[in-house]
């Protein structure tokens, strides 16, 4: 994760001081966390600032602004910088060409590519902006936000209300759905609603929603040990140590084009799905507090993509992924 070279070594040990991390990502979880206090953050992020140049965003710095311009640049320049992990496929990974149309990571000498990549291109390209990418560890995303470093967040973020106390969000860019996942030849291939997986041995990742919460929905469940990372997890299930796994539609997707004979049970739409808060599926862009202007252009660009182009974005990333499961 985050290691951005030369002008950036100290943010390493910025985001190591953090207490915890802000919040759950798509892929993470519905696990209690403290909520970091105001002035710890600010300071993480003013020592973020310091180490990046002291990048500000116009409308967050200045009331005389009448036009948005990303991160303070003059209006020639139109940059918009974006914060991501490029760590955790398929929403954003670090490969070393520009295949595919990458994007170059700024500070390094490699390239960013997948779904928030493509997202974050999108927007641009409406605005005619330039689009640059920065390198950042999960717990400094937060507070290179809030401290300007970056216009906005595109890292497959949930809007959690940890997260609402530092920085704004646009509308979801995606809706990770909660789906189990079996083997084609299970006795549970064929199931339609959760009720069909009554019974059923299952896993999911450690210190995840899918673990704390979507397995205990399960009747009967014969809940195993949880794995301690993805790959884990489906390395049981294709070795038949349980019959089902639960977690989000974008990682199951990301399996399955790995693991041969493996088939995603998807019960969204139906009367009998997992229960989950909205906060658990839906991932967004983080924008600086108070930035209504960039907020609202994003928002202008995710109104009109359609369910299906995000879906087809989503399968694009996949397929171009130079792996599958971490």
């Amino acid at each position: 994760m985050y290691h951005v070279t030369n002008r950036m070594p100290v943010i390493l040990c910025t985001a190591a001081c953090l207490l915890v991390s802000c919040g759950v990502s798509a892929q993470e979880t519905g696990t209690d966390s403290s909520i970091l206090t105001q002035e710890l953050l600010l300071e993480q992020g003013a020592s973020i600032q310091q180490e990046t140049g002291n990048k500000t965003t116009a409308s967050g710095t200045s009331g005389e602004t009448e036009e948005w311009t990303p991160a303070g640049k003059p209006p020639a320049s139109q940059i918009l910088t974006v914060a991501m992990e490029c760590d955790f496929a398929p929403y954003n990974w670090e490969q070393n060409t520009e295949e595919n149309g990458a994007v170059p990571i700024h500070y390094e000498d490699s390239y960013a590519f997948g779904y928030d990549v493509l997202v974050a291109q999108k927007i641009c390209e409406t605005y005619g902006w330039q689009l640059e990418i920065l390198k950042f560890n999960w717990d400094a995303l937060v507070p290179a936000v809030v401290s300007g470093t970056v216009d906005c967040a595109i890292a497959g973020q949930s809007v959690t209300d940890d997260r609402l106390s530092y920085v704004d969000f646009t509308q979801p860019y995606y809706r990770a759905s909660i789906v189990a996942v079996t083997r084609e030849d299970s006795d549970y291939a064929d199931a339609q609603t959760l009720s069909d997986l009554a019974g059923a041995s299952c896993s999911s990742q450690e210190n995840t929603v899918w673990y704390d919460e979507c397995l205990l929905q399960i009747a009967d469940a014969k809940i195993k040990e949880a794995t301690e990372d993805v790959k884990e997890m489906f390395d049981g299930l294709d070795k038949e140590e349980y019959d089902i796994v639960v977690t989000d539609e974008p990682t199951a997707l990301a399996a399955c084009a790995e693991y041969p004979g493996l088939k995603i049970l998807d019960f969204s739409g139906t009367d009998d799905d997992f229960e989950t808060a909205d906060e658990e599926v839906n991932v967004a862009i983080s924008v600086k507090k108070g930035d209504t202007k960039l907020k609202n252009q994003i928002n202008a660009v995710l109104a009109k993509m359609t369910a299906q182009e995000r879906k087809e974005l989503m399968s694009r990333a996949i397929e171009a992924q130079p792996y599958t499961i971490n």
